[in-house]
């Protein structure tokens, strides 16, 4: 059946089946065939030869009075008449209940992105420390970077779960938790704000969905674990930047996130110190520069000379991520653990450094703790005291380097050195 939409063919009516809509022709301009047996069911034809299947009606109860609303069901080739017209339908029959589709559409439309939404809840929150809005944005462009541009209600509980078990394989359990906390936070102002919006951590959590149970991980000896490290990392660390980067954490005690973002304005060699203004406390941290901390920082001036400018400012610049310095490690964890066969993450570093201070050196906790840049104690009496000055820190912060070498360096295996 041929149309000629020359003639008024918004108002041909048929009955629209998969035959007759085959035989509908696109003209210049768009045109609309009704179907004759439900009243504002039709199909639009493009210029394109494309085919839409719609629904109008006018909303409320104004009558004729009302305005005519436009509701797209489908693209034909996508869905079949049949099946358009029983979608039709039922938007017809909640038109008739009092329902406007057309308006929850666009109301539809106006629901934000996922970025939007962590924008605002970014912008919510000024009051937080720089190394949690610091990690927030390394969970979204990291792990969500692929579902930014997404509404929110495009995300759905299927989506949160296959999102969560990938993460885990990929990157850990811990970022895998950390990552599904954050947007369960984002969500919960727009599931206020926009009526029907559910939060997809929620209902992946009430269906039976569970963070990984949160498990203080032990090292070995220092004796036993530090040649094993130095093996994997030997091994398998082939960027010397992502190399020296593990071995500042290991010589200083130092959180990740407190040495990725390092600049050299913060580096003071010829005063033999460093200084940290973003920690996860919230108070800077000044340290001094031991002998193994100067070779390290060396090397790091002369490689990042042959850096693009942009890359400068970074004692440990990463030209692949959108901050300018290294921001990912966990990658590597699993390789540099199979490889020395010790079990590895970067906090372990940490970990280990507090155990020679503590363990093999018998230093004062007050003074480690002030090393590592711990939370101020509850003790009173320990809080009257004075605070290390760097002068008095650069002593025992050597002997603890010295020692982690030569733990680190034993001839003796791994095992003999052990026992």
């Amino acid at each position: 059946m041929q149309q000629h939409p020359a003639k008024r063919v918004a108002k041909v009516k048929l009955t629209l089946t998969r035959r007759t809509v085959e035989a509908l022709q696109a003209a210049d301009k768009p045109w609309i065939a009704w179907d004759d047996k439900l009243t504002g069911f039709g199909v639009r034809v493009h210029p394109s030869g494309a085919k839409s299947f719609i629904v109008n009606y006018r909303a409320g109860d104004g009558g004729r009075k009302a305005p005519n609303k436009r509701v797209v069901i489908g693209r034909y080739g996508r869905i079949a008449p049949d099946r358009a017209r029983r979608m039709a339908q039922e938007l017809l029959g909640r038109v008739a209940g009092g329902d406007d589709p057309a308006g929850e559409r666009a109301e539809a439309r106006g629901m934000p992105t996922l970025a939007e939404a962590i924008e605002d809840y970014m912008a919510a929150g000024p009051d937080r420390a720089v190394g949690t809005h610091r990690s927030y944005r390394r969970y979204a462009s990291l792990y969500l970077g692929d579902w930014l541009a997404r509404p929110l209600d495009a995300i759905a509980r299927r989506d949160i779960e296959a999102r969560f078990i990938f993460l885990t394989g990929k990157h850990g359990e811990t970022p895998a938790n950390q990552t599904m906390s954050f947007l369960r936070s984002v969500y919960r102002r727009p599931c206020v704000d926009h009526d029907g919006l559910r939060n997809p951590v929620e209902q992946w959590l009430a269906g039976g969905g569970r963070y990984h149970r949160k498990k203080r991980r032990r090292i070995s000896a220092p004796a036993e674990v530090l040649p094993r490290w130095r093996a994997g990392i030997e091994a398998e660390v082939r960027n010397p930047v992502h190399r020296d980067l593990l071995m500042f954490g290991l010589y200083t005690g130092m959180r990740r996130g407190e040495i990725m973002p390092l600049r050299w304005e913060r580096v003071n060699m010829a005063a033999g110190l460093f200084r940290v203004e973003e920690t996860r406390t919230g108070e800077p941290l000044e340290l001094p520069v031991t002998r193994q901390l100067a070779a390290i920082l060396a090397r790091r001036r002369a490689h990042g000379e042959a850096m693009p400018a942009n890359l400068h400012a970074w004692v440990f610049p990463s030209p692949s991520s959108a901050s300018g310095h290294v921001e990912e490690l966990q990658s590597l964890y699993a390789r540099i653990e199979r490889a020395g066969g010790a079990r590895f993450w970067f906090h372990a570093l940490r970990n280990c450094f507090i155990t020679v201070a503590e363990r093999e050196l018998m230093l004062p906790r007050s003074l480690t703790k002030r090393l590592v840049n711990h939370a101020r104690p509850g003790d009173v009496t320990e809080g009257y005291a004075a605070d290390w000055t760097v002068g008095q820190l650069r002593e025992p912060a050597q002997r603890i380097a010295d020692r982690i070498d030569a733990l680190m360096n034993a001839d003796a295996p791994a095992d003999q050195a052990a026992a």
